[in-house]
């Protein structure tokens, strides 16, 4: 290695001197498995973290369905977790996650298919955990774990895990920052989380249930009962011939899939905003909102608004469940024949306008969060590759 390869691209002020290589078995104590042990009902006190346990994303512990070991705590004194502690998950499709203790997180033992590296005090334990989380690591842990049967990374060869370690105080320089990166992505998280569950349940509320003719929950001044009404006499239904290989260079208008605009068009184009629902294949039934002046291809049909608001419009096919509408048994496939004639409960217009108002409101709420939340997120991707050897 270079001199030059010795120091990060980015650092903290008045740190200048070169890291140094070491493996995760000179920064670590101890490497043990863990407790094999039956997972049981949560006994209030007692929790027990397994592979499953931990989030995907953001490497939590997830508390959400909380259990505890199946044994004789007496004798489990050794796998009760502390401040130090760092898993890894040893076998199967998530092997190589890993999970740093926090002693917010309880008392906490840890499971048979975990592993637990108890790392020395004269190392930042963040800095070695987002050392995790670097390309470099997954990288060890797709050669390491290559297995002739599932694959598998075990406790020695975790120990054989090279990194650049600066001394302690630029550790932890680097360790407090994306610690405060997490808790910021976190932070944000948590209030899309809350805005889904608000409209989550706004969206059952604010809709009639069953014959009831009347929602749970509406504006003030609306008492009138709900219309009943064919969706086919709400809205008009389009198709379209263009496919991915008629997306042109040229085009002035966005072409869409299901996912994202795939290109440009001209041929197609949408004067309003409208719905589309996939017809065909993966994802069939998903609706989406998309703006005027943008046109999509033929696995979606679109719908426009008769007399009703577009924003309510959607809210009533997000709600609608399509499976039992789909049709052959090797490409599923939806017709507006079948599902246009369902039934939907309908207010008057100025209601309509007062209910697609307030979910677009919801809608854009989650949009800015979710992009707050994806910024966030690049930034620590990008701090991570600039900001570890």
């Amino acid at each position: 290695m270079t001199e030059k390869n010795k120091k990060p691209e980015i650092r903290f002020k008045g740190f200048t001197e070169y890291w140094e290589m070491r493996e995760l078995g000179e920064m670590a104590e101890t490497f043990e498995y863990g407790l094999n042990a039956a997972a049981i009902d949560y006994d209030g006190i007692n929790k027990y973290i397994r592979i499953t346990d931990i989030d995907d994303e953001t490497r939590e512990f997830n508390t959400v369905k909380l259990t505890s070991p199946g044994t004789n705590l007496d004798i489990a004194d050794n796998y009760k977790l502390k401040e130090g502690d760092l898993l890894f998950a040893r076998t199967g499709a998530s092997v190589g996650k890993t999970y740093h203790y926090k002693v917010s997180d309880g008392l906490v033992y840890y499971a048979g298919f975990l592993i637990r590296a108890r790392i020395k005090p004269e190392y930042d334990i963040e800095f070695v955990f987002q050392n995790t989380l670097t390309n470099e690591y997954n990288n060890f842990i797709r050669l390491t774990s290559q297995r002739s049967g599932q694959p598998g990374v075990n406790a020695q060869e975790y120990s054989f895990f090279k990194l650049m370690a600066p001394k302690l105080s630029e550790q932890s320089k680097i360790g407090t920052f994306f610690k405060h990166i997490d808790y910021l992505i976190t932070l944000n998280q948590r209030k899309y989380n809350k805005l889904a569950t608000i409209k989550k349940s706004m969206l059952e509320k604010m809709f009639p249930k069953n014959a009831a003719g009347v929602p749970e929950i509406r504006f003030k001044g609306f008492t009138e009962a709900w219309e009943e009404r064919k969706l086919n006499e709400i809205c008009k239904y389009y198709t379209s011939s263009l496919s991915i290989g008629d997306a042109i260079v040229d085009g002035k208008y966005n072409l869409y899939d299901a996912n994202k605009v795939i290109g440009f068009t001209n041929s197609n184009v949408q004067t309003c905003d409208y719905i589309t629902i996939i017809k065909d294949g993966s994802g069939v039934g998903r609706v989406r909102l998309l703006p005027k002046n943008t046109s999509f291809i033929g696995t979606m049909g679109a719908f426009h608004n008769k007399d009703s608001n577009i924003h309510f419009l959607f809210c009533c096919l997000v709600k609608t469940d399509f499976r039992k509408h789909i049709t052959g048994a090797t490409i599923p496939h939806i017709y507006f024949s079948n599902y246009g004639n369902d039934d939907y409960y309908v207010p008057n217009t100025e209601e309509q306008t007062k209910i697609g108002e307030y979910f677009n409101h919801l809608d854009n709420l989650l949009t800015l969060q979710q992009r707050e939340l994806e910024k966030l997120k690049n930034v620590k991707k990008a701090c991570l590759e600039k900001m570890f050897v």
